[in-house]
Formats: structure tokens, C-alpha cells, sequence
């Protein structure tokens, strides 16, 4: 006969849902698929040379993936500079107004279901601690833990990361010396089916679907950039 807790038994674990690494991962892989995906598809029906597009290809590539590194590190200092700033007004609230603080969460427990006594009862208990008062609040009033903040350095590196790799992909065949622009288009978009389904592990979407979709909102990037190469390259020649 087992002697684990109930608690114990029903242990598990859930995923990153913070928004720091995956979000920015998920976000640079994506950016730089469909960002290089569509520059090839416009320079090469231009009609320019292969070094042009893997010039074209590169210097999109390091620059998206600077541009991108550095907008995740101000995104996200930005969003826990700013939840940091909520927590110290709620904090000041606490220790001015503890009272109508109090209030306020019995109000709270009572909008989830929680009967008027009880709720009485559970708010003067939570509020003999004001870190775990202030805990609630936050979490209440903002839908975020002060506790559990992503980190601007790892979304940083995240999204340099992805994007450079994700950016290379539709590079390869002229990396390799094949100047065909159709083989370039076909890896962009095996790329994006690839990201597409391997996002979809952390998602309850199938995982065709989630290709499908990246495939999709490629192949309409890709064509209009195609389109303008084309109209650019017959108006110059």
C-alpha cells in the first residue's frame, strides 16, 4: 500500500507560460523564416545573381537577428519594469489602506464562489502576512506573479538564436552553390512546416494544423515579395 500524499500522487508539471524563452524562441524561428523566405523569393525574381541573394540573404539575417535579440531585451525589461512598478504601488496600498485591502480580497474569493463567512475568515488569515497578500493581489489585479518574471537576457538569446537559424534555412541551396530559386523556396517552406508542427507540442493544435498555418502565412509573404521582384526586375531591365 502506498504511503504518498495525495498531493503527491497527483504531482506534475507545466510549461513555461511567462512569456520568456519559448515566446521569444517560437517568435525568432518564425520572424526569420518567413522574413528570409520572402527576401529570396523578391531579389531572385529580380533576376539578380546568386551573390546577391546570399548577400541580400546574410545582411538580413544578422540584422534581423541583432534587431530581434535587442526588441526582446527591451520588451521584456520593459514588462517587469512596469509589473515591478504595479507591485510597489499595491504595496504602498497594502501598508496606507490595509483595511480596504482586506475588502478588496474579500471580494475576490467572492467573485470565485467563495462563501460571504469563509471568505471573511480566509481574508484576515491571508492578511496576517502582506507578502502573501501582496502576492494575491498582484496576481489577481494583473494576471501576473511578481515571483516569476521572464528573464531579458534568455529572451535575448532566444530570439538571436532561432532567427538566425530560421533566417539561414532558405539561404542553403546557394550556401551550397545551387542557384535555383524554386529548391530555396521549397526549403524556406519546409522550414516553416517544421517550426510549424514542432510549436505545436506546446499547444493543444494538431500539429498538420499549426504547419499548415506557418506554411500558409510564408507562402503569402513569399508571394508578394515575389510579385514586387518581378515587377521591379522587368521595369529596370
Amino acid at each position: 500500500m502506498s504511503t504518498e500524499s495525495p498531493a503527491e500522487l497527483h504531482e506534475h508539471s507545466h510549461a513555461d507560460v511567462s512569456g520568456g524563452w519559448l515566446r521569444a524562441a517560437v517568435f525568432g524561428a518564425m520572424d526569420g523564416l518567413v522574413t528570409n523566405t520572402a527576401l529570396v523569393a523578391g531579389v531572385g525574381a529580380g533576376g539578380v545573381a546568386a551573390q546577391t541573394v546570399v548577400l541580400s540573404g546574410v545582411a538580413s539575417l544578422v540584422a534581423g537577428a541583432i534587431s530581434m535579440a535587442l526588441g526582446e531585451y527591451t520588451s521584456v525589461t520593459t514588462q517587469n519594469e512596469q509589473l515591478a512598478l504595479e507591485v510597489a504601488k499595491e504595496r504602498r496600498e497594502l501598508e496606507v489602506n490595509p483595511e480596504g485591502e482586506r475588502q478588496e480580497l474579500v471580494e475576490m474569493l467572492r467573485a470565485r464562489g467563495v462563501d460571504d463567512d469563509v471568505a471573511e475568515t480566509v481574508s484576515v488569515q491571508l492578511s496576517r502576512d502582506p507578502e502573501t497578500a501582496l502576492r494575491l493581489h498582484v496576481v489577481a489585479e494583473l494576471g501576473l506573479s511578481p515571483e516569476d518574471t521572464p528573464s531579458p537576457r534568455v529572451a535575448a538569446v532566444s530570439s538571436f538564436i532561432t532567427f538566425s537559424v530560421g533566417a539561414a534555412v532558405p539561404l542553403l541551396p546557394y550556401l551550397i552553390g545551387l542557384d535555383l530559386l524554386w529548391v530555396a523556396l521549397v526549403c524556406g517552406g519546409i522550414g516553416l512546416a517544421v517550426a510549424g508542427a514542432l510549436s505545436s507540442r506546446f499547444t493543444p493544435r494538431a500539429w498538420w494544423s499549426s504547419a499548415l498555418r506557418q506554411l500558409l502565412f510564408g507562402a503569402l509573404a513569399a508571394g508578394a515579395t515575389y510579385l514586387i521582384g518581378l515587377a521591379i526586375g522587368v521595369s529596370v531591365a
